[in-house]
Parts: C-alpha cells; sequence; structure tokens
C-alpha cells in the first residue's frame, strides 16, 4: 500500500483535503485535537475525507485487538519503504491552498486593508492564515504560533474561557477580528472587532447568511441538535431544507455527501463546505 508521509505537523482538514486530491483510500492522524498532549491519539479519515463512520471505527479497534493478540506486527524501517517507494514525503499545504483559490476570492481578502489577529494555539494551523492572505494590504498578526504540542499555559480549544489573550490583542490592536484555530486546526473561534467572543451557534449562522444572502448559494443546511435554531428561519426566509442529526460531526458528513448539502456545522465551531469537503475545516 503507497503511503504519502506528511513532513511536518499538518492541520488535519488540509490531510482530509489531500485525501481528495491524491484520491487516496483514507488517512490516519496523530494528534490530540483540541485536548491536552497527554491525550494524544490518532484520528482515521474515510475516502470521502469524513470521519471515519462508528461502524469503521468498531471495525478497526476489533482487527488491532485481535492482531496484538495472535499476530505478529511486520515493520519496515522508514528509510528501506522511502527507497522502495512505498512511502512518499508530500507536502500537502501548497495542494490545499491552490484548492482555496479556487473557493474564495483571496485576492479580495489581501487588498480589503483588514487588521487580523490570528492565535492557532501552539498548533498545526500556524501560518496557514498568512499563507492565505499575506502579501498585500491586509495585516495578519499571529499570536501564540509557535508550533509547541505541550501547548503552554493554554487548553487548545477555541472557546471563550481560553481566549482572553486574543481578544485582549484584538483590542489593543485595533483589529477587525481575531481567529483561534484549536490544536489540529479543524475548529475556530471568533472574536469581533470589540473584542467580544462569537459563540460558534452565531457563526454558523453567519456563515449560513453569507452562502445564502452574499453568494446566493442554495442547499440543504445540516445541524447537530445542539446547534442554533436560527438556521430554521433562515431556511423559511430562504427556502431552503434544514436537516438535524445527534451530536458529532461524523453524522453530519454522511448527509453532506448524500445529499450534496449546501453547509453542515456543529456546536463545536466545527463547519463544512460543499464544494471543499464533508468534513470540518477551522482554516
Amino acid at each position: 500500500i503507497k503511503v504519502y508521509l506528511c513532513p511536518k505537523a499538518t492541520p488535519t482538514p488540509v490531510i482530509s483535503y489531500g485525501i481528495l486530491a491524491k484520491q487516496a483510500g483514507g488517512a490516519i492522524i496523530i494528534t490530540a485535537s483540541h485536548n491536552p498532549a497527554t491525550w494524544n491519539g490518532f484520528k482515521v479519515k474515510s475516502e470521502h475525507g469524513s470521519s471515519a463512520s462508528p461502524d469503521a471505527t468498531a471495525e478497526i479497534e476489533k482487527h488491532i485487538s485481535h492482531t496484538l493478540a495472535t499476530e505478529k506486527i511486520n515493520k519496515l524501517p522508514l528509510a528501506q519503504a522511502l527507497e522502495q517507494g512505498l512511502v512518499e514525503y508530500l507536502d500537502l499545504a501548497p495542494i490545499y491552498l491552490n484548492h482555496l483559490t479556487k473557493l474564495i476570492d483571496l485576492d479580495g481578502l489581501r487588498q480589503a486593508r483588514l487588521k487580523i489577529v490570528v492565535d492557532p494555539m501552539y498548533g498545526a494551523g500556524a501560518g496557514y492564515f498568512k499563507m492565505l492572505l499575506g502579501d498585500g494590504a491586509t495585516e495578519i498578526i499571529e499570536i501564540n504560533n509557535e508550533r509547541n504540542p505541550l501547548f503552554p499555559g493554554i487548553q487548545p480549544e477555541p472557546i471563550a474561557a481560553n481566549l482572553a489573550k486574543l481578544s485582549a490583542t484584538v483590542k489593543k490592536q485595533g483589529a477587525s477580528v481575531g481567529l483561534a484555530t484549536d490544536g489540529d486546526a479543524d475548529r475556530i473561534g471568533i472574536i469581533d472587532e470589540k473584542g467580544m467572543f462569537l459563540t460558534p451557534l452565531q457563526v454558523f449562522a453567519l456563515l449560513c447568511l453569507y452562502l445564502l444572502e452574499i453568494r446566493s448559494e442554495r442547499g440543504l443546511i445540516v445541524k447537530t441538535i445542539t446547534t442554533t435554531s436560527m438556521v430554521y428561519r433562515l431556511g423559511e426566509i430562504f427556502n431552503v431544507p434544514v436537516r438535524e442529526t445527534a451530536v458529532g460531526f461524523k453524522y453530519v458528513a454522511p448527509i453532506m455527501l448524500a445529499e450534496n448539502a449546501l453547509i453542515g456545522g456543529e456546536e463545536s465551531g466545527g463547519y463544512g463546505f460543499r464544494g471543499h469537503m464533508p468534513e470540518r475545516d477551522g482554516i
């Protein structure tokens, strides 16, 4: 089985899109997500770029237990695997960023003279907003942008309780907005120009409004049961259906795939979009 290996810390959504770009069978991502480093584990992604289904992960767990108990694990030194072409280093950032240029008016954002403060929370998202929006009139200011898997002094989850520094920096810099991504950058938290935290429920409603009103797009909206009911009102105004699922994006993604949904969202700050992939992307 051919394996592409990222040579550096890479955001989960970048790897998820890489599955689609390389037509891979899936991915394994070593991460503690928004949890402390001691929680380090792995995420399994499907061939669609979305999280593996509960049935798939149950099957994996069964095989792991069986293999550890009854079989010898075959191993191959990395240098030998590289020499044989079984493993290939692949930086997915250029592939991902090029894809985003087709979805978003990046030139317009670069020339908008915005001041944006970004807090990657010492995680894998460091540098991505500068790569996307740098080299223009818009200014990107990063804090907590050194890669540090111990996440010193913070919990890498973009919720109000963890974003006091981001809020203070937005106010001090007179910035337009503050953006925070969690440890593996598949979730986002937003601070407005006054230093106030926007709840994920507000952000999801605003994203839906943007797609429906500004971009004049139409399609199914998928939300978890704990996500805002504001989208039902938007569904009525713009005559689009809204579907509700159990908690967890793993329940949102299958509906997005099956029905080509416009957007899917959950209460923890994870959002996926049609034309991109049926998975959370904090970038």
